[in-house]
């Protein structure tokens, strides 16, 4: 009996423990639950909810002439979530009752799969109950207006469960045209304008909250949450298309004729200092050539451009005269251990000093230079310090370097350094600091700033204006400029000049200077032979409008390396179009005739035109239809008639009419890559309307105002 006793007490004692710590469990499971539960709900909720940035819509860049030159297009990345209570409601009513008519919409607007395969992939996401399943990347505005309009879709995300999660990549409409300085937007680099004014053109990241699913997934919690963001700012450039394309073509055409490694053009609009165009080229490893570097910020050795410099010390410190003689000593001269020779052994010897720059001879200059300077160098280098050779221009771009100037005192100073430097050797400034120069000689002696960036504005509307600005009234006095710019005229229009053949049958008069300098190519020296040939100057000299630096670095052993055999003909190439097209009857090129606009036609989104009308009061008859998306634009009796424009996705429209934004986003929603000539809008497509679209064709359009 006391066994038995025995056994049941501890029988009995393990039940009421037992019993004793299940109350103690559901206690605690109470007391958490209705007392903590507040608590531990929003710790899980704040482990599993996240506020995530809304990036801005970034602004566009556009050339002076309203050009787009690089702009933000929108696209949508689509998840469903299958698991959405709408959708499951009633077993799931709504999904089943709209999965095959939505199968047949995706696969009529998308065409990549049939509409028994779009109901299988819906079919099986809604079966396994998938919360986040990626259906489609990179759709395009036009595709995600039109699935908006689909059954299921249209009724919204809490019901359908689609979510559209858009982003927007960067395009530049004209591709490679100015891409260095125009720049790159992307997440961890940038280049050019994009870098620079990067802060204006992101505009203010907006907030949103988002939950964390299961993979950890992120999903829009409600709109209600979010936090709008500002969409960034425009600028308006000073490039003008035009002058860009004039431009890169022209330094396009002798790099690949002279196999150069790379080169620069630079064109400056005087009176403003204003760049309308900067064009860098380098060659790829394939043999072609693209804007893969910033040639005109970087600095090299300038070679006989330089010697405009060397002149102004001379003539503004009155130490010699044009008319002066001096000894060329046939094309040689030692100095020290060293021998300056000029470019051509051309036997002169006793000439004008007007006469040795024309002939662009070293010795001239090292003579002069050592003659007059040699016992008291820093007078020399006080005029290029006032001449800005020594600091960088201030160009609003980020990434220009610093030039090289050795100085007396330094440890690379030497007996044959200013010898050297007088005319372009041992030293290194950037093809924009030689256009800051001539452009100063163009302005009697006044120095601006070069800029890039006109304006910015929000909506269209103005905010803030950069004007030109002086950096010197005068950097030298105006009787120096005067025989500054008779130097340069003759080095263009004397017999014998470096630049005489290439300038004597032009219809307008150049100022300017050839450079050849042989330059050094790493640890290899001097042995390769390497030579960059530029050429500097502005035209009309009687009236000056543009200054022109180029700069082209030729392949080693070229056979054509004089700066005047290959940036000469680049000078003037754009020179040529820049006189017919803007210099050339100017008061006739510039005079406004008036408008008509009862003779008004053209074509674009029919919402934009609309919108326009509506905000001029202009009488508008629509005859275009409801669902038209694109319209035409003609006038009759003082009415705007607006007409349906077709537009299908397997045909090329007609652009005609269009402006280039239009034109370029029809295009390329289907498939097409755009090329442009001219501005303003459409008249003419390569590509015949109607004819059957291959995904990767290149459309060429050409356009006048």
């Amino acid at each position: 009996m006391d066994v038995k006793r025995d056994i049941l007490w501890r029988v009995y004692l393990t039940y009421i423990l037992m019993i004793i710590g299940v109350l103690v469990i559901l206690g605690k499971a109470f007391y958490i639950q209705q007392v903590e539960g507040k608590y531990w709900r929003s710790l899980s909720d704040s482990l599993r909810l996240k506020v995530v940035d809304i990036e801005a819509e970034r602004g566009t860049i556009y050339s002076e002439d309203g050009q787009m030159l690089s702009t933000s297009i929108p696209q949508f990345d689509i998840y469903i979530d299958f698991n959405t209570e709408g959708l499951r409601a009633k077993n799931g009513q709504l999904f089943r009752t709209h999965v095959d008519s939505l199968a047949w919409h995706l696969s009529k607007l998308f065409k990549d799969e049939s509409q028994a395969g779009y109901k299988r992939i819906l079919q099986d996401g809604f079966k396994k109950k998938l919360r986040y399943y990626s259906f489609r990347k990179k759709v395009s505005y036009r595709d995600y207006q039109a699935m908006q309009e689909f059954p299921l879709i249209r009724m919204g995300r809490n019901k359908s469960g689609f979510i559209a999660e858009e982003r927007s990549i960067r395009k530049n409409p004209y591709e490679m045209l100015a891409f260095r300085t125009i720049g790159l937007a992307r997440d961890t680099f940038k280049v050019g304008l994009e870098m620079k004014y990067d802060s204006i053109l992101k505009g203010v990241t907006g907030k949103r909250l988002m939950r964390k699913i299961a993979g950890g997934v992120l999903v829009p919690v409600s709109d209600q949450n979010d936090v709008e963001p500002q969409s960034g700012k425009d600028i308006i450039t000073n490039l003008d298309v035009f002058i860009q394309e004039v431009t890169e073509n022209a330094l396009m055409d002798m790099l690949v004729q002279n196999q150069a490694e790379h080169g620069c053009a630079i064109v400056m609009e005087v009176k403003s200092g204003k760049i309308k165009a900067i064009a860098n080229l380098g060659r790829n490893r394939d043999g072609s050539y693209s804007e893969n570097f910033n040639y005109a910020i970087n600095p090299s050795e300038p070679g006989s451009t330089f010697k405009l410099a060397t002149l102004m010390a001379l003539l503004e410190d009155r130490k010699i005269d044009l008319t002066q003689v001096v000894n060329l000593e046939g094309g040689s001269w030692q100095v020290g251990n060293r021998t300056v020779f000029d470019s051509e052994r051309h036997g002169k010897n006793e000439v004008t000093i007007q006469q040795a720059f024309e002939f662009s001879s070293n010795v001239g200059m090292a003579k002069l230079i050592s003659k007059h300077y040699g016992r008291q160098p820093s007078a020399y280098f006080q005029h290029l310090h006032r001449m800005r050779m020594d600091t960088l221009t201030g160009i609003d771009l980020l990434g220009e370097r610093s030039p090289l100037i050795i100085k007396p005192g330094s440890k690379f100073w030497s007996g044959t350094t200013l010898p050297w430097m007088s005319f372009g050797y041992g030293l290194k400034i950037s093809p924009l600091q030689t256009a800051m120069l001539y452009n100063a000689v163009a302005n009697g002696g006044k120095m601006l700033r070069p800029y890039l960036v006109n304006t910015i504005s929000e909506e269209g509307i103005v905010i803030s204006t950069i004007t030109p600005q002086v950096i010197s009234e005068k950097i030298c006095s105006k009787p120096t400029a005067e025989k500054l710019h008779q130097a340069l005229v003759g080095a263009c229009g004397s017999p014998g000049s470096t630049g005489y053949q290439l300038f004597k049958n032009v219809p307008y008069t150049v100022a300017g200077k050839t450079g050849t300098a042989l330059v050094a190519d790493g640890v290899r020296g001097y042995a390769d032979k390497i030579y960059q040939s530029s050429f500097a100057g502005y035209f009309p000299a009687e009236n000056p409008q543009y200054t022109i630096v180029v700069v082209i670095k030729n392949k080693p052993q070229a056979a054509l390396f004089y700066g005047a055999s290959v940036a000469g003909p680049v000078f003037k190439k754009i020179a040529d179009r820049l006189y017919t097209s803007y210099v050339f009857g100017t008061a006739k090129a510039t005079s406004i005739s008036k408008l008509d606009s009862n003779q008004i036609s053209f074509s674009g989104h029919k919402d934009d035109v609309t919108t326009l009308m509506r905000k001029l009061s202009l009488p508008v008859a629509d005859q275009s239809g409801a669902a038209a998306e694109w319209i035409t634009v003609q006038t009759l009796n003082k009415k705007s008639l607006l007409n349906r424009l077709s537009v299908n996705q397997n045909q090329v429209p007609i652009l005609k009419g269009l402006g280039l934004k239009d034109a370029i986003y029809l295009c390329e929603e289907i498939g097409l890559q755009v090329k442009v000539s001219g501005r303003g809008k459409v008249v003419s497509q390569s590509l015949d309307p109607g004819t059957t679209v291959k995904k990767g064709n290149i459309i060429q359009l050409t356009l006048q105002p």
